[in-house]
């Protein structure tokens, strides 16, 4: 089963200095028939103006990732961590018994950014917040693990959920299989490009919910970047 959902149809929210699309329900976009897909409950596409950025907020008992993918971003939190995660690079934050944060845009140019939230495999626990950079050349024509909860993915950036993120970068005409555990739901979506997915074209910013495919087959149609998550 792959349930294409195009970009034009998302849910979205224009603040001024923040324009949002929604692949779930989010704030005050509400679809029943998407609040979650597995452990994934957000998927937002957020576009932040320059000189602007999320004040201090706070969250609990989820797993927050968020994908630059262009500009940069600049985390401060209250346990004292500051870090600029830049265009290809990721930054986890588990929000454990609870933490405020900021996330701003300190550049002079618009930063363009994906924030997945996943439910974490317990509540509580201590706050964390990582960062590191992964090279999209490193990516290049694989799927490389971003950010795991499992123990054998030791180069990616721990979560607190048994889920990936994965990344890859494909040249026109390059394809990539990858196969799910069983019971598993993946979300794929093209940072830029387009992609056919087990035969299933997805444009840039296209979301694909899948499930119940022994085999995923990528094939990119134009150079492309896409991000995954593999959730139970």
């Amino acid at each position: 089963m792959i349930e294409v959902r195009p970009f034009a149809k998302l849910g979205s929210a224009d603040h001024g200095w923040l324009k949002a699309k929604h692949h779930f329900s989010f704030a005050r976009y509400y679809d029943p028939d998407r609040l979650g897909w597995g452990a994934l409950r957000v998927w937002n596409d957020d576009e932040i103006a320059p000189n602007s950025g999320f004040p201090p907020h706070s969250h609990a008992n989820m797993e927050i990732i968020t994908y630059v993918r262009d500009g940069a971003i600049s985390h401060e939190d209250s346990l004292g961590n500051e870090g600029r995660t830049s265009a290809g690079d990721v930054q986890v934050m588990s929000a454990g018994s609870g933490l405020r944060h900021a996330e701003y845009n300190r550049e002079p140019e618009t930063t363009r950014i994906f924030q997945i939230w996943i439910e974490p495999d317990h509540e509580g626990g201590e706050p964390h917040w990582d960062a590191k950079p992964f090279p999209r050349g490193d990516r290049a024509g694989k799927l490389t693990v971003l950010a795991s909860g499992f123990d054998e993915d030791d180069e990616a950036l721990l979560i607190r959920a048994e889920a990936r993120v994965l990344g890859a970068a494909l040249k026109a005409g390059q394809s990539i299989d990858y196969t799910p555990a069983t019971g598993r739901h993946l979300y794929l979506v093209p940072a830029t490009g387009a992609v056919e997915v087990n035969g299933v074209r997805l444009k840039a910013r296209d979301g694909a919910a899948i499930a119940d495919e022994a085999v995923i087959s990528i094939t990119a149609l134009e150079d492309s970047e896409l991000l995954m998550v593999d959730t139970a």
